[in-house]
């Protein structure tokens, strides 16, 4: 009886199966050992047994194949020269060794060498594309009998360009008379796309690849075109692909092919999907199709888009379940009925999967349906047996024009990484005649056998936005998952999104609530919030804590409604208003926990302040007003929210969401009508502090609302991305498109600089690649799925208007920024090249889509640059070279660092956001991480119980001689406590570097280098409280304390112990700092009458509370908080150096 289509097969008598499996194996081994291997297998069975063969095998490639600089190439030649693998010829190893050390003085004559000879060990796994090698090659390969499955490997696609160009290549691939088959991936004919754009991608695909299927069957020997798999978020995508094309009435003879991965626990239902396809296609007169079911290789980075969205890992887990699951896909489709639908291609070097399929299509009649498949060049000796055996076999073939050799990186670190793993039946490939080798791989199949079942698995992946439960995290913080625009149950919430953002404007009853008119009406809001602040301010940690968590499962529990209100107000396309859900959502939850750390600082207690403003800006419409509102409402303030103007409807939806989880008026969304009223808002004395995200003007238009304002804000941003020689030049250009014109530039993070470094100016293929990337940006409206650049928030004036339609005296555009509807918003993007040192595009944040680009010689002058800018926000590097990424690490200012990725998308705790300089204004930490909190509530000390012995003799010295004065007992127990605290701090806090996501393909380390904080005691006599301030200050070992007096014995110990003194009464003091701006620890009765009030402006923070026994909080003023992210991989291999990094 016919199975249906979703029946999985039994395997009758499977222990006997098995053994002649192994028989099989066992004969293929002795005839595989009996023929000679050829040098180039002999070279890679060497490679791969030598320790340092893959190491030094990838090296090469990427460090001295891959670099257009010849300087590069030859530093990272001699570099490889200590890991030569030793079975390499005595001959080559010395031409290693002396070409190595001539490289650097002559990498003119020895790279060009060194990439020929070298080249050689890999050349038989990627053939020569050039036509006449071509020619040759696949006459010799073909003459064995094996068909050519070629795949043509090219430069990276950022855009339409690059796509065009390679689809043209593959079009001339396949219309060679020698070509018969080719593999085409999608992204390598599409330019990227918005992620929640499938249906239009999927149509766009079907359009563009319909004439190179025409070429197949127009043909006079119709040709087999193969659509290869990828990553998981192209399963979907390639599929629907597949069945569009092969459904128009012109392919209904055609036969082709597609891709499964066995290493994912969809692969069965796809098969099913494809068979059932197949099978309709067939019963109405068409051909078959084909399935290449291979085990997946690309799971590196499956791992890294895993941990980096917070989503399951989509693959299975581990590699034993992947062996039984290719088994599992190749049991349904191997039987007689199924194969004249599908013939299935078994692919792969595993030889007891391959004498598996073989005798269980034997069994069954399907042995007609089915090609064995292999990638050239692997395990030769072995191929040739099995291919006596089963008639023939189908090569997978990549091919590469020899000037761009190096876009073969990524396949060949796969091949390598493949035949190197211990888990991976390649790497015993060459040693199966040793019978523990042997024993190992069979007792492998044997167990992969007994996991072989009639189940169909569930994906890993099952998130659907349409029926997600929101949950605060079970234990501790973790960070919301993104939405996966892979699952169709996403996709199709997603375009309900779109299609509300189009008809509905949610927001505008709430903000007509919100609105306040009338200057009494805000004086009782005031009055109401503060006194429900000082209630609020007796709650426990624990129980704020727990009203933070109902907002952030509330904030889930709306994301949709949110989403839709950013894109439909503040032009945010999906992509970029999703992961701000999270951010929104993450904050809840992060500060929820930060809260109840609140009372666990050691030397002192909490004093909420009563009531904080809270004044987010309109670019990030819903994270930033969220993480400021609920950080404030964490540190037990009250809260009034104030959300931009041109983000009113987001703010006002936001706002009732976090307003019904509190009692009472603790948080108090309201929307201003008259500009009046906000300065009587800011200015008013119940006002404990302010928290803005703004520009640095609005800053100081703050400050003139209210000198004595409490203000912290995160404020502007020039930042810049550097690229090195010795970058990924591809990489580079991606992450500057994507940097730089995400949300049109308007971000704070947004790189609006890019700084090139010696030959990179003079690059050819890294200004195509960028200039293709940007071009081909879709710019439109969010409700369009395809936009993957929207609107400016308004139509640009002033600076903004400026930087997109002048140029300054010597630059050029290199991509003109146009204006392309009437409403003025909607804006393609601009780069402008030749760019001075000094001139208005290095200085000025633009806050829109305009990149400015600079030249220098050298990093350091690259560096110098950067530094030249007035803010300190986010800054990148892209460089493969160790010893300029540390150089890079060690003098950079900006607060968050980023290397070798994008700069934008800081993610709670994983990467705390705030900046140096002018980015940063008030007494502030970084937001997102821990010491926000510290730094929004006032403090009164406490007795501490440190648990360091103090370790600095200056401390000490100073200790004792308090003892022998006159302090009381009380006194010196005190000051002994402060320095022990003191000693904790430092050992535990800021002389450490901590990362808590802890993830594999990324570096996420925050670190505290040295402020520029002066200790300013301002009283005619020496305190015990400005005594222990200075023994913070000694505790550093650095620093600066003015003071109007001092005992020349204390001097000479501060002297002794590196820290400058400075004698100066409060007006000359005065007069320095405002113009030397740095940060002040004031100490003493009199600073608040005769300093703070003079020292107003914002480019100086002052810490003025109360001394306390806390070295944690005494110590922070005098450090600078510095988020450093490091991509950790190569195509998701890690890179080791990445590990020694002075971070």
């Amino acid at each position: 009886m016919a199975l249906s289509t979703t029946q999985v097969p039994v395997i009758p008598a499977k222990d006997e199966l098995a053994d002649a499996v192994v028989e099989m194996v066992q004969d293929w081994v002795l005839k595989a050992s009996q023929q000679k291997n050829s040098k180039a297998a002999n070279r890679l069975s060497g490679l791969l047994q030598d320790p340092n063969g893959l190491d030094f095998a990838v090296g090469f490639v990427d460090g001295v194949i891959r670099p257009e600089s010849l300087k590069v190439a030859a530093n990272n030649l001699y570099r490889l020269r200590k890991i030569t693998p030793k079975f390499l010829p005595w001959i080559l190893r010395l031409l290693v060794s002396v070409g190595a050390h001539l490289a650097r003085p002559f990498p003119s004559i020895v790279i060009p060498i060194a990439r020929v000879v070298l080249r050689s060990f890999v050349s038989h796994l990627v053939i020569d594309a050039s036509p006449a090698k071509l020619k040759k090659s696949i006459r010799n390969l073909a003459s064995s009998g094996s068909t050519l499955n070629i795949n043509l490997l090219g430069e990276a696609v950022l855009g339409k360009k690059e796509a065009d160009r390679r689809l043209h290549k593959i079009m001339e691939v396949l219309s060679r008379s020698d070509v018969e088959y080719v593999s085409v991936k999608v992204s390598a004919i599409v330019a990227p796309h918005s992620p929640w754009s499938f249906d239009e991608t999927v149509l766009d695909v079907v359009e563009r690849l319909t004439p190179l299927y025409r070429i197949a069957i127009e043909s006079d020997n119709p040709k087999f075109i193969n659509l290869d798999m990828e990553e998981y978020h192209d399963l979907d995508m390639t599929i629907a692909v597949f069945k569009g094309i092969l459904s128009q009435p012109e392919f209904q003879s055609l036969s082709a092919g597609i891709v499964l991965q066995a290493y994912l626990p969809d692969a069965l239902r796809a098969m099913i999907d494809i068979q059932q396809f197949a099978a309709s296609r067939v019963l109405s007169g068409g051909a078959p199709v084909k399935v290449r079911v291979v085990k997946g290789a690309n799971l590196p980075m499956e791992k890294v888009d895993a941990e980096t969205h917070g989503w399951p890992l989509a693959t299975v887990e581990s590699k034993a379940a992947a062996d039984a699951n290719y088994k599992r896909v190749l049991n349904y489709a191997l039987t007689e009925d199924r194969v004249q639908n599908v013939r299935v291609g078994v692919a792969g070097h595993n030889l007891f999967d391959l004498a598996f399929a073989w005798l269980l299509a034997s069994q069954r009649g399907a042995q007609v349906g089915m090609d064995f498949e292999m990638l050239l060049g692997m395990a030769e000796t072995q191929a040739n047996v099995v291919k006596e055996t089963v008639g023939s076999l189908v090569l997978y073939t990549p091919i590469v024009h020899p000037q761009e050799f190096d876009v073969a990186i990524a396949y060949l670190i796969r091949r390598l990484e493949e035949g190197a793993s211990k888990e991976n039946f390649l790497s015993s490939a060459f040693q199966l005649t040793n019978p523990d080798v042997f024993k190992i791989e069979r007792e492998r199949f044997q167990v992969s056998l007994t996991m072989l079942d009639k189940d169909i698995p569930i994906p890993n992946r099952l998130q659907d936005r349409h029926n997600d439960l929101a949950f605060a995290p079970a234990d501790g913080f973790s960070n919301a998952p993104d939405t996966d625009p892979s699952l169709a149950g996403n996709r199709s919430w997603a375009y309900q999104i779109m299609a509300q953002a189009q008809t509905r404007e949610l927001g505008i009853e709430a903000v007509a609530n919100q609105t306040v008119d009338q200057e009494q009406v805000l004086e009782d809001l005031i009055s109401q919030t503060a006194a429900s602040g000082k209630h609020w301010g007796q709650v426990p940690a624990r129980e704020r804590a727990k009203k933070l968590h109902q907002v952030g499962v509330a904030i889930e529990a709306n994301r949709s409604k949110l989403i839709e209100v950013a894109m439909s107000e503040a032009g945010k396309t999906l992509d970029q208003a999703d992961v701000e859900i999270s951010e929104a959502i993450d904050f809840a939850h992060y500060y929820a926990e930060r809260a109840v750390d609140l009372e666990k600082i050691d030397g002192a207690t909490p004093v909420p302040y009563a009531l904080t403003v809270v004044t987010p800006p309109w670019n990030f419409p819903i994270a930033i007003p969220a993480g400021g509102a609920l950080a404030a409402l964490a540190a037990g303030s009250a809260v009034i929210f104030k959300p931009a103007g041109a983000a009113a409807r987001c703010g006002a939806v936001l706002g009732e969401i976090i307003a019904d989880v509190f009692d009472g008026d603790v948080f108090a969304p309201i929307q201003i009508s008259e500009s009046g009223l906000g300065e009587k808002l800011l200015a008013h004395s119940s006002v404990d502090q302010v928290i803005l995200t703004g520009g640095y003007e609005t800053a100081e238009l703050f400050k003139k609302f209210n000198p004595s304002m409490r203000l912290l804000a995160e404020t502007s941003g020039k930042n810049a991305i550097i690229v090195t020689e010795s970058a990924d030049y591809d990489l580079a250009a991606k992450d500057i498109a994507q940097s730089a014109f995400g949300h049109a530039g308007q971000k704070c993070s947004a790189s609006s600089l890019v700084i090139l470094v010696g030959s990179v100016s003079k690059s050819k293929r890294f200004f195509r690649q960028l200039e293709d990337a940007v071009q081909s940006l879709h710019v439109g409206y969010p409700e369009d799925p395809r936009t993957q650049m929207g609107p400016l928030i308004a139509a640009p004036e002033g600076k903004l208007l400026a930087g997109l339609t002048r140029l300054e005296r010597g630059e050029r555009w290199f991509v003109k920024p146009e204006k392309l509807d009437d409403t003025g918003k909607l804006w393609s993007p601009g780069i402008r090249t030749h760019v001075l040192p000094g001139a208005v595009s290095h200085m000025t944040e633009y806050f829109g889509p305009i990149v400015s680009i600079m030249t220098t010689r050298s990093l350091e002058g690259a560096i110098a640059l950067q530094n030249a800018v007035a803010y300190g926000l986010t800054s990148g590097i892209h460089s493969l070279d160790q010893t300029e990424i540390d150089a890079w690490l060690n003098t950079i200012q900006a607060g968050n660092l980023y290397v070798n990725r994008g700069i934008t998308g800081a993610i709670v705790e994983r990467q705390p956001f705030g900046g140096w300089k002018r980015s940063s204004v008030g007494p502030g930490a970084k937001a997102g991480g821990p010491n926000y909190l510290a730094t929004l509530t006032g403090w009164e000390k406490s007795k501490a119980n440190p648990i360091s012995e103090i370790k600095n003799k200056f401390v000490n010295q100073l200790l004792a001689a308090e003892q022998l004065g006159d302090r009381s007992d009380q006194e010196i127990e005190f000051l002994i406590r402060s320095a022990r605290s003191d000693q904790d701090a430092l050992d535990g806090i800021f002389r450490k570097k901590t990362d808590p996501s802890a993830l594999e393909s990324e570096r996420n380390v925050l670190r505290y280098l040295r402020s520029d904080c002066a200790l300013r005691i301002d009283a005619s006599s020496m305190s015990i409280e400005a005594l222990r301030s200075i023994l913070a200050v000694l505790a550093l070992e650095s620093g600066e304390i003015s003071l109007m007096s001092i005992e020349p014995e204390l001097a000479w110990l501060l002297s002794k112990a590196g820290i400058r003194v400075r004698i100066e009464n409060s007006d000359e003091f005065i007069a320095r700092k405002k113009s030397h701006p740095s940060r002040i620890r004031l100490v003493g009765h009199q600073s608040e009458a005769d300093i703070s009030g003079q020292l107003l402006g914002v480019d100086i923070a002052l810490y003025q509370g109360p001394v306390t026994e806390s070295g944690h909080l005494e110590l922070l003023p005098y450090f600078k908080e510095q988020a450093v992210t490091v991509t950790a991989h190569r195509f998701g291999t890690p890179v080791k150096f990445v590990a020694d990094l002075d971070i």
